[in-house]
């Protein structure tokens, strides 16, 4: 796998479409293929929530993107949880139909965003990470979106001024640099596979990887609360 080396200051309008485009081929298919009791497993990266529900939220954000409806609040927990109970009596198949149109139509949409919805892309994929995890399917927070989800996380990461890190990962040809790059602070240095470092920047358990960090701390690296 090979990814960007500095990504700062060039935002690519057109990545999260391609991370959405490419996650959605892989995912939709495998939803698709399960039975409709495992859309009841708890998620363990999200306390309460079943498989439905994280799909139903997932559908959900991306049809306010395309449908452009940001009202006030609209991704608080409590406008999530509505979110969750409108969809709840929805049959498993019409869920994952909003979520592949969703993901299909919300590219062109956070495009013209200008970096303001690119987050939302990114999350995404992330949930999809959970998702495979509840459902004990391998590729959770890689596969093939991986490139694209590491150069989003690079540029969303430099956008909002995070903290410094130079990531040396195990199994890409350059080193990834994300956060703040005006040197007010010397950047930490992560030594590990990717999948760990998304996991740490996801606020995932990362139980068992093997991995370094220094220079700054793991809670200083979550994005998503």
């Amino acid at each position: 796998m090979t990814t960007p080396a500095d990504v700062h200051d060039v935002r690519d309008p057109e990545l999260p479409g391609r991370l959405l485009a490419v996650e959605r081929d892989a995912l939709v298919p495998l939803l698709r293929s399960r039975a409709d009791e495992d859309w009841g497993l708890p998620v363990a990266a999200c306390p309460g929530w079943s498989v439905r529900d994280v799909l139903a939220h997932c559908s959900a954000a991306l049809a306010r993107v395309v449908e452009n409806r940001f009202e006030e609040g609209v991704f608080s927990p409590e406008a999530n949880e509505r979110d969750i109970a409108e969809r709840a009596e929805w049959p498993s198949a019409r869920i994952v139909d909003e979520l592949e149109r969703g993901m299909t139509d919300a590219g062109p949409v956070i495009a013209r965003a200008g970096g303001a919805l690119d987050k939302i892309a990114l999350g995404e994929w992330v949930h999809a990470g959970d998702v495979r995890v509840a459902l004990g399917e391998p590729g959770a927070y890689a596969g093939r979106g991986l490139p694209h989800a590491l150069a989003l996380l690079a540029s969303v990461t430099a956008a909002v001024g995070h903290v410094p890190l130079h990531a040396d990962l195990d199994d890409a040809d350059e080193p990834l640099k994300l956060g703040e790059a005006s040197g007010a602070r010397p950047p930490g240095r992560f030594i590990g596979d990717a999948a760990t470092l998304v996991r740490l920047y996801a606020g995932r358990p990362v139980d068992g990887a093997a991995y370094e960090l220094a220079g700054v701390e793991e809670r200083e690296l979550v994005i998503f609360g």
